[in-house]
């Protein structure tokens, strides 16, 4: 089911020039895990899916505000609008900028070495400084792994792309009934 709910969510997507946030499992819960899972196939790699890592733990209003862990899809789609509101679509979403707020704490304190196996994997990672807090560290799409050597590695990229795209076919409607011919 959730390679079929993954895949038909990928159509869409592609259909509506749109960038798939993609949860990862909660089985996750180890660096070691996420690259077995990136190796394995188990998620789609796709030029318009985005996946993050790990989960985030926040206050959950539900159970009297006590810390629980969430998926970070919901936090990144957030980051994601507020860069591009205050930077633009061609901004990645990522590093001192991309801080997020509310988040207590990560599910895993990863250190850089584990960031570098999963970077080039295509899983962006979450990350914790002791200057700068907790803050997105990747933008890639999971297209983006190294070994693929696709041309749609970086997020930014791929957006931008389909920003434009879909800016062309809005507007040029305007012209589709129109005569074409001569005159």
């Amino acid at each position: 089911p959730f390679a079929t709910v993954y895949t038909k969510a990928l159509a869409y997507c592609e259909h509506r020039r749109a960038i798939l946030i993609m949860d990862p499992s909660s089985t996750w819960v180890r660096p070691a895990l996420a690259v077995a899972a990136a190796r394995n196939g188990d998620y789609p790699k796709h030029k318009n899916a985005v996946i993050y890592w790990p989960r985030v733990r926040l206050p959950d209003p539900l159970k009297e505000n006590r810390l629980e862990s969430f998926a970070p899809g919901g936090l990144l789609a957030g980051i994601i609008a507020r860069t591009d509101a205050q930077r633009g679509i061609w901004k990645a979403p990522a590093g001192t900028d991309s801080s997020m707020l509310g988040v207590r704490e990560l599910g895993y304190m990863m250190t850089d070495g584990e960031n570098g196996q999963l970077n080039p994997l295509g899983v962006n990672c979450l990350r914790t400084f002791p200057v700068i807090g907790r803050v997105v560290w990747g933008a890639r799409t999971t297209a983006g792994a190294d070994q693929l050597a696709s041309e749609w590695k970086y997020l930014p990229v791929r957006r931008l792309a389909l920003y434009i795209e879909e800016s062309l076919y809005r507007g040029t409607q305007w012209a589709v009934f129109e005569p074409n011919d001569a005159p």
